[in-house]
């Protein structure tokens, strides 16, 4: 027995040793020397204590190319999977269950769009050059070091990644900013099938121009638009990978702020995932510097400062996206009718490989107005083709020229000639220099719409409605520079265009913004770096208070007790904050999502009704809903009776305490928000347990919620809340002191599992604190943890 133990302890240890000895094979290397091939001189790396490298070269193509081999080392897997899912590549090392998300993909015409996109590209341009250069260091790495340990778990193969990878994966971003796949259908189906009157809560006018009038759309076609509506919304949310959704930035002038210079502050909001979405680099050359946040793929900061200017972004959500219902010919389904006369749908075949069994046939169609998204469904699609009308694929889009520019834009001109080459997706650039110049511009280019289209609902394409005329000048987009308030507010609210042409658009309530704009315009507080923190961190808007104040009456009539009072008392009360002890706000959301399904999930089913809950427009729906006692949503069909809005109130009080009390204990007490809400940033292999332990990082308790500026947010549903998307970074820049501006990183730095840099901001991120940004070349090097000396290969 003893000598079977013995010979058991060493396996063991034998196991352990080899184990250890693989994954350290894994790790980062940020000290010592590497050879990298292509480098004109030696790039200098230092790395700080939070794994953020600066680099240091002496020409720009070098700095580039250093920039690639780095994140290489930290980003390969994420890297991967954004281009296989850009492209329609994932069944290919995941299996059956993500052919859906392939054939969606495909059907978007993002392989497509990048292979002509690259083709028409000028070689001899500084972008270009640039992205090659970083390119060939991203390849250098995998090429001369282990796969990752993602890789292995996979069987993933190394290939290289090409130019065509970052311009799929650049409109994998435009598509997750096009919400309109997701809402056009659900807005179309409750107007063909519920009526006018159902509309009224979504705040959208009565257009009966330009939509479905000829093509009626059979229940198979409501099936497919939901299920592709609910594909849509289940490939972003399932792949463990970055999605916009909203944001916050705002930049004050110096005539506000305490310093007397400008005060940049931004927090992007995206979908959590480990590893988080941005990568933290501060990039110096002769003629340049700048310490930038850059996506997976990307060589250029989509975030960045230097001592003369800087910039942050939001998403302009104007809609960008048109569905478009074919008339079919009767005697020939290849063929609809487009200005007259019948054409042909033209088609392509491809294959998606698929790990474990034989690949998938996919037939992809386009008719004259886009890509026909049924295709999406394979043979199950319905009769009727809707085709995808989308500004990624119908622009110019000189993405890789503006964001090279922005980098450098340190006067207003150069900011804004960079902006107008931002044409989808949308975007709004918060801009602010050291000279004192603020500014904003929406930077996207907006598609002239035949007078009286409603793009909220599906066109008819038999019609001229779904044509495009032209796009409008840039000039024409809202935009603001050096504005006489003193200070510019973006988060995603509907802006305000300065030729009273409204931009159509799915923007997020206006009281996230309402609430910055509140706090920025008291002329009695002067701004700094402490104060900013505080504003950023905030976690109240009047959303919750105005919601629930028409329903206050049926909801006192509800309690049925002394502790039903008291909590009814407890959110009449509320001031709409989200603080982690609080239990007004739990009650509240749980309310909310109660209300909406008694309300409405009856007429929308369990297809549109989930889907409902994803979108946008139920913010706007739910406040306008509880106000109007009268809506037709309130009686529920499945009953015989007619119920009132008091009915439902109480309904859904009742269901509030009962899940409640299920979920979080009988005592009110217990229901605080941190208890009930929280943040797990998930690992693409952690979709799957029992490696959601080893991958995933949190849960955390999370303070905030929906539609406040600490925007950590979850959908309308029951308890508890796992929080999905929030600001992927927290940046503010004071241009007094520019080299000592904060920020943040959700998660970490790295995407290697057992990295010291996984996960090390996590706690500190959703405490609300913030880490310096070093820059000056002193604090640079006494702030080093390692120095990685990258030197040119000899022949």
């Amino acid at each position: 027995m003893k000598r079977s133990l013995s010979v058991l302890a060493v396996l063991v240890a034998a196991s352990a040793a080899g184990a250890g000895w693989y994954l350290h094979g894994k790790q980062p290397v940020r000290d010592g020397q590497a050879a990298l091939p292509g480098l004109q001189s030696v790039v200098d790396v230092r790395y700080d204590e939070r794994g953020v490298p600066h680099i240091s070269a002496q020409n720009e193509t070098d700095m580039y190319r250093a920039l690639g081999y780095v994140q290489a080392q930290d980003r390969l897997f994420q890297m991967e999977m954004l281009r296989r899912l850009a492209r329609g590549e994932l069944a290919e090392v995941l299996g059956p269950k993500l052919i859906d998300t392939d054939r969606l993909f495909r059907t978007l015409r993002l392989r497509q769009r990048a292979a002509s996109y690259v083709a028409h590209q000028d070689t001899n341009s500084p972008s270009w050059k640039a992205l090659q250069a970083y390119l060939d260091g991203v390849n250098a790495f995998q090429d001369s070091h282990p796969r990752p340990l993602e890789f292995d778990v996979l069987g993933i193969p190394k290939r290289p990644f090409t130019a065509e990878d970052t311009v799929a994966v650049s409109g994998y971003l435009a598509y997750s900013f096009a919400v309109a796949l997701r809402t056009e259908p659900l807005l179309t189906y409750v107007r063909d099938t519920l009526g006018a009157d159902y509309l009224k809560v979504f705040d959208l006018e009565w257009h009966p121009q330009g939509v479905l009038q000829s093509t009626p759309l059979a229940s198979s076609d409501w099936h497919d638009l939901g299920t592709i509506a609910q594909l849509s919304e289940q490939a972003l949310a399932s792949a463990g990978l970055p999605q916009y959704e909203g944001s916050n930035a705002w930049v004050v002038s110096g005539s506000h702020t305490r310093s007397g210079k400008p005060l940049l502050a931004g927090d992007p909001h995206i979908r959590f995932a480990a590893p988080s979405v941005w990568y933290e680099a501060q990039l110096s050359a002769p003629g340049f510097e700048l310490y930038g946040h850059h996506q997976a793929l990307v060589p250029f900061a989509m975030l960045g400062h230097n001592q003369q200017f800087g910039w942050s972004l939001t998403m302009f959500q104007n809609d960008d996206m048109d569905l478009v219902a074919e008339k079919v010919n009767p005697a020939n389904p290849e063929q609809v009718w487009y200005h007259g006369q019948w054409v042909d749908l033209t088609h392509e075949e491809q294959n998606i490989a698929v790990k474990g069994q034989a690949p998938v046939k996919l037939v992809l169609r386009s008719s004259p107005h886009g890509p026909i998204i049924n295709d999406a469904l394979g043979q199950t699609a319905g009769k009727t083709p809707i085709a995808m009308w989308w500004a990624f694929l119908q622009t110019d889009n000189p993405l890789l020229d503006a964001f090279y520019q922005l980098d450098r834009a340190d006067t207003l001109d150069k900011a804004r000639a960079a902006a107008q080459k931002i044409q989808a997706p949308g975007l709004n650039v918060v801009w602010a220099n050291a000279k004192g110049d603020i500014a904003w511009w929406a930077a996207a280019q907006l598609p002239v719409r035949p007078q009286g289209v409603n793009p909220n609902f599906i066109l008819d394409g038999s019609t001229p409605a779904a044509d495009k005329g032209a796009f409008y000048p840039f000039g024409e987009n809202p935009q603001e520079e050096n504005p006489a308030r003193g200070y510019i507010v973006s988060a995603n609210f509907q802006p305000l265009p300065a030729n009273g042409r409204p931009v159509p658009g799915y923007y997020n309530l206006a009281d996230r913004g309402q609430r910055l704009n509140q706090l920025l315009s008291d002329s009695s507080v002067k701004w700094d770096l402490q104060n900013s923190q505080a504003l950023q961190l905030d976690t109240t808007t009047a959303y919750g208070p105005r919601t629930l104040a028409p329903l206050l009456p049926a909801l006192r009539e509800a309690a049925a007790n002394e502790q039903e009072k008291a909590l009814v008392e407890q959110l009449a009360a509320w001031k709409g904050d989200f603080p982690l002890d609080s239990v007004a706000a739990t009650l509240f959301s749980q309310f909310l999502y109660q209300v909406a399904y008694g309300a409405m999930h009856d007429e929308m089913g369990d297809t549109y009704f989930p889907l409902l809950l994803t979108t946008r427009t139920i913010d706007t729906a739910l406040p306008r809903l509880a106000a109007d006692a009268d809506s037709p949503w309130w009686d529920d069909r499945s009953t015989p009776a007619k119920e009132s809005r008091a009915d439902i109130v109480k309904a859904a009080w009742q269901a509030s305490l009962r899940h409640l009390r299920e979920t979080l204990g009988q005592n009110p007490e217990n229901w605080q928000w941190g208890k009930a809400h929280t943040l797990t940033h998930v690992h693409p292999l952690g979709m799957q347990k029992p490696l959601d332990r080893v991958f995933n990082v949190g849960p955390f308790d999370a303070p905030g919620g929906h539609e406040v500026p600490n925007n950590l947010s979850s959908p309308i549903g029951p308890a508890p809340w796992a929080v999905t998307y929030g600001p992927s970074t927290r940046r503010l820049v004071d241009f007094a002191d520019p080299t000592h501006a904060l920020g943040i990183n959700p998660v970490g730095q790295s995407g290697v599992l057992f990295d010291a840099h996984y996960a090390d901001q996590a706690k500190a991120y959703v405490e609300g604190q913030y880490q310096p940004e070093h820059f000056t070349d002193e604090e640079v090097e006494a702030n080093s943890k390692g120095l990685l000396r990258l030197q040119p290969t000899r022949h």
